[in-house]
Parts: C-alpha cells; structure tokens; sequence
C-alpha cells in the first residue's frame, strides 16, 4: 500500500464536485469525476414510495434488482452470474406459533412477554422433552483468550442458559478480552453458533438491557413473527433446533427454583476457572412452525482485471429494508433512504467512476459489485455470496461494505468500526490521513457493530473486510428519530458533501487494492484469522 498513489487518486477524484450540474452537461463531464446528481437521482428512486420499502420477496424487490441491474448494463459493466446480474439465494420463511408456553421445573413462561423461541432448521415441529438445563456462563469457547465455558460439561441433548455480550464488557476490564468492546464471542449470533457445534438441544440468552445494547421489546419483535434464513446444503440440520431469548425476571425465578441466587452466579461466570451448573430442571417446549421457501435476489456485476483477473476487490451494499405494512391509519411505507438506499447509491457511483477508470486504465485485480438482499433480516444474501458459487472466498482480496452514508456536511475524521482486527484498518488510515482527516474509533464499541453488518458474513469466511457506515454520528437525531422508522426518507435539501469525500476515500483504496499485490491480513488472533489461513496458509 503506498500513501503516494491514495493522494494521487484522491486528487483526481476531487478536481469537480459537480454538486448540480444541468442534465444536458452530464454527458460532457469527466466521467472519472464524482457525480452527485447521479447519486441524489438514485437514492430518490430507490427510496420512493414506489419501491414499497425494498422488501424480500415483495414487488418492491421487483423493481429494485430490476434498477439495479439496468444501471449496471448503462455502465457497461457485465453480470457476475454468467453474464447475468442476478444470483439467486433461496430463502426459507419460519413462522412459529405463537400460543407455545415454556416451562422450566414449576414456572410456565408467556411467548414474547418473557421469552422467544425459534429455529432456522426446516422442522415443522420441534420439541423439548425433559430437557436438563444448564448454566453455562457467558457460552463461549476461545482458546486465544484462554476461556472456554464448556470444558467440563457435555451439553449435547440439553438445553443451556447463556449470558449476553462477553466478560470483558461486564468488567470494563481492557486485559478480559477487549474490555468495554464487544467481540464476536459477545454477539448472540455466536452463542446460538457455539451451541450448535457443542450439541445443544436449545440456547436461551439472558437478556439484559445495557450489555445487549437495546431493550426487551427488540428481542421480542425481532424474535417473534415470521423470520427468514438462508437454507443451506444440509437444509439447515446443523443450525441449533432452538434459538431462544429469556427476560431477566424469567431467568431470575428459574435460577431461584434451583437454590440459587441468579446475580452471584453471573458473577462467578467472569473468570476462565467458570464452571457450568445445572440447574436442577428440565425444560418442556413445543415449537410448531410454518414454512415458506421462496427464492429472493443478489444482484452482482463484475469489472475484469486485466492480469489476475481471478482475485478480486469486493464492494457490497445491501439493497432491502423492512417493506410495508398496513395499519388502522394506512399503509406505512419504509422506505430506507439512508439505510441502505445511500450505501447503494453510493455504490453505484463508485462503480460508475471505477469503470472510467478502468476504460483509461484497466486494474489488475477484478472488481465485484454486490447489492445484497435481506441483510435486515440476518445477513441473508451476503451470507450466500460469501460462501462461494460466483467467486471462492479464497479469491477475495477484502470486502468494503457501505451501510448508511452521511449526507450531511464534511467531517475532519472517518469512522473505524472495531479495532486491530486487519490491515484494512491501514488502508483506511492511509486513506483518510491523504484527505487530512483523521481516523475516529467508533464511539459505541460495546454494539459490536463490526459484527451486525454484511461485512461479518465475508468476515466468517476469513476475507479481511470493513466497514462504512456513518447512521448517527454526524446526525444524532438520525438514530432516535429515523433509524429503522417510516421517517427515514430521501431529502433533497441533503448537502452531500459528506457523501462526496466518502465517495472518494472508499474509490481511492478500492483503487489501490485492484492495482497492487496486497492481501490484507487479520492482525489479532479470531476465527476470522484461522479460517483465512486454510486458504491462504502463512
């Protein structure tokens, strides 16, 4: 990576704004230059009503791939899916009955008012039968910190009780994992993983507020309802039968009808020398549910480098929200705009300036361009484009994924989302030092947001990945009052100057990755390390 050839990018990048040209003088302006009304004009139409929110499977998705794809062919960048633009990610819809009730020992526990149950194994009917339960801590296994919770029990067949987050949040100790700082050991995507591979029947989180980052009433509407999952080789057999939640009170009482005191045994759970206890009860449960396979859509394009033209720079973004839904006082339309409308948007316009480039000069690395479906419902698509079929993960030099662009004025600094987790990080430092900004740590590292975004699905397949996503930090009002609300609408009174530097920061190292022979590497230890190594062993 050399800072000379960032600065020289990011100059040529910044010669013309072209804040508002006249659409007659579009065609006279250097197409190596950014383009704002480009821009502005794609985040107005993906976010218009007409598009119904973006939802899978809807008519809105419809239209979107159908944009997508028509932007591409008028850039003459070619279809990644044998010359098509659309890769197909089949996806099961798992509705679980309401009315079930968990009991554990004598306490009978009310579905969403304090628990949540469901699974992504394709079952019409699961059950816990006498199921022993376990308290297993914080349900982790990570030999690089030394720790591993389950090193005397057995857990296959039986249920266990995990607690949320990671010790290292519940101490603020720096030397505990990485203190105030989620890891992925934290996020409760890891727990129900863990659990599968030691053999658990069920997994039940402890919800609590502050480690989790977000109150009961988010897991109960996150974790009730309908669910989509990505149905994989094995149907989904290897996924843990039950995915569970309880609220505080719940596992409060359920560790009281034990003879023991919930808090102390939480506490006892912060140190390596844990040991698991059981807790005296079986579990019954019934989980019956209703499938739906359906079949939603990646949209993928591709720019061939012209010397190794099989390792490729990805950039991704994903395309859906949460769609409609009718109400007494009408139809509630989500439309997205910044979330992720903006990320695609911006997408595309890299993808534009990329490909003027490269007619000018052809990169030597290839360029895949993803729009991922289904990424607010479990990072669904890029989840499947991860895992291979259009290009091998051992192919990808690293992934930069745009989640929300900041629309807004300049900043003098870039977002960095986790921290010594790969040498992307230098790239981004590189990057922004050659704009005379400077890098700024995420100020909510306990979020763990480097793992609740598409980034983390390339990430499990070891490709060094990262990512740019500015939602409230610019705009503090934007997270309380339109993150993941119908008020999250296109404005045409938005600066943009944010989005421009951006714009040339994310292209200047896409850049410099697609013309050198660089591949990144995870600096700490983590399974994103280990699973690097098995393709690109040191």
């Amino acid at each position: 990576m050399t800072y000379r050839t960032l600065c020289a990018t990011l100059m040529s990048l910044a010669l013309v704004a072209c804040s508002e040209p006249a659409p007659e003088a579009e065609t006279s302006q250097d197409q190596t230059q950014i383009n704002l009304t480009s821009f502005k004009q794609d985040v107005k139409t993906l976010a218009s009503d007409e598009f119904l929110g973006r939802g899978p499977l809807t008519e809105g998705e419809t239209l979107t791939i159908e944009y997508l794809a028509k932007r591409y062919q008028e850039m003459g960048i070619a279809g990644a899916v044998n010359g098509d633009y659309f890769q197909p990610v089949e996806i099961a819809q798992i509705t679980p009955d309401p009315a079930m009730s968990l009991t554990i020992g004598d306490i009978q526990l009310t579905a969403g008012e304090q628990f949540t149950a469901r699974t992504e194994q394709l079952r019409e009917q699961i059950q816990l039968n006498n199921s022993e339960v376990v308290f297993l801590g914080y349900g982790i296994d990570a030999p690089e910190y030394n720790w591993n919770d389950f090193a005397d029990v057995d857990v296959t067949g039986k249920t266990i009780i995990v607690l949320v987050n990671d010790p290292g949040y519940a101490t603020q100790n720096d030397d505990l994992f990485t203190g105030n700082a989620m890891t992925y050991y934290g996020r409760w995507t890891y727990k129900y993983e863990e659990g599968a591979r030691k053999g658990a029947d069920a997994v039940f989180i402890v919800h609590e507020t502050a480690p989790a980052a977000y109150p009961w009433s988010v897991v109960e509407s996150s974790n009730t309802g309908s669910k989509y999952t990505l149905i994989d080789d094995e149907k989904n057999a290897s996924r843990v039968p039950i995915m569970g939640w309880l609220d505080l009170a719940s596992a409060e009482a359920i560790f009281a009808q034990a003879g023991l005191d919930y808090h102390s045994e939480k506490a006892r759970a912060l140190t390596p020398e844990f040991t698991p206890v059981a807790l005296k009860s079986k579990a019954n449960l019934t989980l019956n549910n209703s499938i739906h396979i359906a079949q939603s859509q990646n949209v993928v394009a591709e720019i061939k480098g012209s010397e190794k033209p099989n390792e490729y720079i990805v950039i991704g973004a994903h395309w859906d929200h949460f769609g409609s839904r009718e109400t007494p006082e009408g139809l509630e339309i989500y439309n997205g705009a910044i979330d992720n409308a903006a990320g695609v948007a911006a997408k595309l316009e890299m993808a534009r300036l990329l490909m003027a480039m490269h007619q000018q000069k052809p990169f030597k690395r290839s360029i895949l361009f993803a729009d991922f479906t289904a990424e607010e419902t479990g990072l669904i698509g890029s989840e499947h484009l991860a895992r291979g079929g259009i290009v091998d993960p051992a192919q990808m030099v690293a992934l930069l994924n745009i989640d929300g662009m900041n629309v807004l004025e300049a900043t003098d600094y870039v977002l960095q989302y986790g921290k010594d987790m790969s040498e992307m990080e230098d790239y981004l430092a590189a990057a922004a030092a050659a704009q005379g900004r400077v890098i700024k740590m995420d100020p909510r590292p306990e979020n763990g947001l480097f793992f609740r975004s598409d980034h983390l699905s390339f990430a499990k397949q070891g490709v060094p990945s990262i990512l740019f996503m500015n939602l409230g930090d610019s705009d503090p009002e934007y997270i309380s009052h339109r993150y993941h609300k119908v008020s999250d609408d296109y404005s045409p009174d938005w600066p943009l100057a944010g989005v421009k530097q951006d714009i040339e920061l994310m292209t200047a190292i896409a850049v410099e990755l697609a013309n050198n022979d660089d591949w990144p590497a995870w600096k700490a230890d983590s399974d994103f390390k280990k699973r690097r190594a098995q393709d690109r062993p040191e």
